[in-house]
């Protein structure tokens, strides 16, 4: 660290944990010279001024504006003590030594200089604390929302996630992809909870999700092995608004051939964007509850099959994406826009819209919003066949 990085850190000080959760305040680190500004500006004040009234009193703010802009406890009373020698200095000049405003002036500067310095403890604990429980969040974010690699067996892959609390940087919504011998298997959903439930029934879920798919060959006994885990999690829970909670999802699976199969239980549907640029939603004819609302006996949604040729992309999403609204109250028309942003690899696409939603809406965003991308790029080993975008055999 260079020597002018030392001097900075020791004044403005700093808080344990990565980059990504550091708290490093709002204040520019040239507001650090504020305190000696007005010290200076009073201390000038009352030189020039040729009226019998001494602003001495204004001092007391010096050690205040110390608290307030710099993050170490004894900068407060550094420059309280510097107030206290600059009010002797100016009552021996104005000859009031003896008076009862110096007096009460070099009391009120001791009492400010407590004060601040009481406040800036509280207030760097304070940040301490919300340092360690953003590092917490950030762990449990990663152990609970794996992150995607960016090919999964036969798709590229990409995620984008954002929690309405900026702070916790882990809310209801849920995504996995995995690789399994039944091809690639994706989730993603959205608990309707708050707190620390959602979170806990989102891990059972997720936890359900990454045993079911590689075990059950059906991805529509998949989303039935997860309404028995979920019902399972719901029962042990005890927190309140239990019995309000449920959980929305779209499951999809990419074969070897390329055919993708999708189950959805009350999510929006995914959007297929083809090579050729058309977008189009994929619904299913036969709309099924979310999973919780049912017995776990009656879980049996109908599954949706697509072709994909390469190029094409799909697009899953929770309801934090297309329920954004701009100031006027308007939802963001993820399907206009998604043609748009399709410049690039899956990452940049994410990002592309990510940046669209927020210029949407204006502001950040009131709800949780994840979005997976997947785009079929099958690989294939010399000689082997695979199907062209316009339909025809294409060899490697």
């Amino acid at each position: 660290m260079s020597a002018t990085g030392w001097f900075r850190d020791l004044l403005t000080g700093s808080t344990r944990g990565p980059a990504a959760v550091r708290n490093t305040g709002t204040w520019p680190r040239t507001a650090l010279a504020l305190p000696f500004i007005g010290m200076a500006l009073v201390i000038g004040l009352d030189y020039l001024s040729t009226l019998e009234v001494t602003v001495e009193p204004a001092l007391t703010a010096v050690p205040a504006l110390a608290a307030i802009v710099s993050r170490r406890v004894w900068y407060p009373i550094l420059t309280g003590l510097l107030a206290e020698v600059a009010a002797f200095a100016m009552a021996a000049y104005n000859h009031v030594l003896g008076e009862s405003v110096h007096s009460a002036t070099v009391f009120a500067i001791a009492l400010v200089t407590a004060i601040s310095w009481v406040s800036a403890t509280l207030r760097v604990r304070q940040e301490q604390a919300l340092a360690d429980a953003q590092l917490v969040a950030e762990i449990a974010r990663r152990v609970l929302l794996r992150a995607v690699p960016d090919r999964v067996g036969s798709v590229r892959a990409a995620v984008h996630y954002a929690a309405a609390a900026a702070h916790a940087r882990i809310g209801g919504d849920l995504y996995e992809v995995v690789n399994t011998r039944h091809g690639v298997r994706a989730v993603v959903g959205d608990v309707r909870g708050k707190g620390l439930g959602a979170v806990e029934t989102a891990a059972a879920v997720l936890g359900a999700f990454r045993e079911a798919a590689h075990q059950e060959p059906a991805l529509d006994k998949v989303a039935g092995w997860l309404a028995v885990s979920l019902d399972r999690a719901l029962q042990e829970h005890d927190h309140p608004g239990v019995e309000e909670e449920f959980v929305t999802l779209v499951l999809i699976g990419v074969g070897p051939d390329g055919t993708a199969q999708i189950v959805n239980c009350g999510h929006p549907a995914p959007l297929l964007l083809t090579a050729e640029g058309a977008v189009r939603p994929l619904e299913l004819a036969e709309t099924v509850p979310p999973l919780g609302v049912l017995d776990p006996a009656d879980v049996a949604p109908p599954v949706l099959s697509v072709p994909f040729a390469p190029g094409d992309r799909v697009l899953l999403f929770t309801d934090g994406v297309i329920e954004a609204r701009d100031r006027a109250g308007r939802f963001y028309p993820l399907a206009e826009r998604l043609p748009g942003c399709a410049g690039g690899g899956p990452v940049e696409v994410l990002d592309q819209l990510h940046a669209d939603v927020v210029r949407h809406v204006g502001r950040p965003l009131g709800d949780d919003a994840a979005m997976l991308l997947l785009q079929y790029e099958p690989t294939a080993q010399p000689g082997q066949q695979l199907p062209h975008q316009n339909g025809r055999l294409a060899r490697q």
